[in-house]
């Protein structure tokens, strides 16, 4: 089964590239010239992974995301000439997986998009189906990819889904640096890289106001979700 990727970009030119080199992948592609149709797109189809240009009429690119954060974990790849760091860093705040600034080359756009469709589905994250993982008053849907605390929904990224239904499988057991890395990213573990301790920082303020709530800091050695309070 082909994946669907969404092309949400303003600029012809850039939807049509970008179509030529995903359907030579095999990719199923929808294009959205602004974000009101990128809305009704991702409403109406079943979307494998977006990318999402930031500066679109209708609705913005953050304002599709941030609508989108509410609803699906998919991978979201922002495409963007807006390349200062706050921009970058504000769209990842939103959820997006990765950022792509313009102009880029398409062979590197394309073993990203691989890239992110490799980690968030054939490593992980909807491998199992109809599995529901609970800890206390946490409950991860595998089936639909979501997170709930109580009733209310918990939207992560991709890689924060990725690793919190790893802790979640194995409540109790401690996970390196490496371990948590080489889950949540895909690639070998750096070890000066700083990601690990970021991504968990960010999960664990999503999932409860206390901090250690959920995922504990073993020291010296890494992190395990707690299992009882």
């Amino acid at each position: 089964m082909a994946y669907t990727v969404l092309v949400a970009d303003d600029e012809e030119e850039i939807r049509s590239l970008l179509r030529l080199y995903l359907e030579k992948d095999g990719y199923r592609v929808l294009e959205a010239a602004d974000g009101i149709a990128a809305r009704a797109l991702l409403k109406k189809e079943e979307i494998d992974l977006v990318l999402l240009d930031l500066m679109m009429p209708g609705l913005n690119g953050y304002q599709v995301l941030r609508k989108l954060r509410e609803e699906s974990n998919i991978p979201v790849m922002i495409l963007s000439a807006k390349s200062a760091d706050e921009d970058k860093i504000l769209g990842l705040d939103l959820g997006a997986d990765d950022y792509l600034g313009k102009p880029f080359n398409p062979l590197e756009a394309m073993a990203r998009i691989n890239s992110n469709i490799r980690r968030f589905y054939s490593l992980g994250a909807k491998k199992e189906k109809g599995k529901e993982l609970k800890i206390r008053d946490l409950r991860l849907d595998t089936e639909g990819c979501m997170v709930y605390r109580g009733d209310a929904a918990i939207h992560l990224t991709s890689v924060e889904y990725k690793l919190l239904r790893m802790f979640m499988e194995h409540p109790g057991k401690v996970f390196t640096k490496q371990q948590i890395y080489e889950e949540g990213w895909g690639e070998e573990y750096v070890v000066a890289d700083n990601n690990v301790m970021v991504c968990i920082s960010k999960l664990r303020a999503k999932l409860s106001a206390d901090s250690d709530a959920y995922i504990k800091t073993v020291r010296g050695l890494g992190y395990r979700m707690e299992k009882d309070q």
